[in-house]
């Protein structure tokens, strides 16, 4: 009974194996650019590394898929490449010969794809899922309305508005008394000195009223 249970297990991973190759339906190729992205401090890819990769990634389907408990062992990986790149498919835990749809695989790692990121040091950049488009950050909601924001800034710039009006009225009829008072100030000025003029004037002599027979003409 062993045997067979051991049988069927081996027989589902070598369908399993089988099914990831390239261009696969349901598989995706993994590019890493380490030396690009880390310089003189890249590490080496290895066995370790592409364990970790498989683990992270059971890790994501877990976080997507919840009640299923994926594995290592469902990662299959295939056709690596010295360059650090690869293919990979993701069998279901209940049935190792059933590949998990790739929406599902799509959606996961994008769930996921910061935590991917980070094990890696890398980014969207440097460590590419071809075929799956870099994550996109979630649109923020805002606490406040965009409605009630918008009225806020509409009755503010009217109460500026307002204010602004107010004060310049007031600058205005400021502005207006004193040049009033200028005025007055002017013809004040003006008044007194035609008065001084004409009584500098009453003590001249006019010379055509004189009584003189001097000047009084035949």
């Amino acid at each position: 009974m062993l045997g067979k249970i051991f049988f069927l297990l081996c027989l589902s991973s070598t369908l399993a194996e089988q099914r990831c190759t390239p261009d696969a339906s349901d598989g995706y190729k993994v590019r890493l650019s380490i030396r690009t992205a880390l310089g003189d401090q890249a590490y080496d890819w290895n066995e370790n590394e592409l364990f970790l990769f498989r683990a992270t990634l059971a890790f994501a389907m877990r976080n997507h898929i919840n009640r299923q408990e994926f594995d290592v062992s469902n990662i299959i990986v295939c056709d690596e490449t010295p360059r650090v790149s690869f293919w990979f498919v993701v069998t279901t835990p209940l049935n190792t010969s059933n590949l998990v749809d790739k929406e599902n695989v799509e959606e996961a790692i994008r769930k996921s794809r910061k935590r991917i990121n980070s094990a890696f040091l890398l980014t969207d950049k440097t460590l590419e899922f071809l075929g799956i488009p870099p994550t996109l950050a979630a649109p923020v909601n805002p606490n406040t309305p965009p409605w009630l924001i918008v009225f806020g800034v509409v009755m503010g710039a009217v109460g500026a508005g307002i204010i602004v009006l107010l004060v310049s009225s007031v600058f205005q009829k400021k502005r207006k008394t004193a040049e009033e008072t200028v005025d007055e100030d002017i013809e004040e000025e003006t008044r007194v000195k035609t008065v001084e003029n004409g009584t500098a004037n009453e003590g001249v002599y006019n010379m055509t009223f004189s009584e003189d027979e001097r000047f009084t003409q035949m």
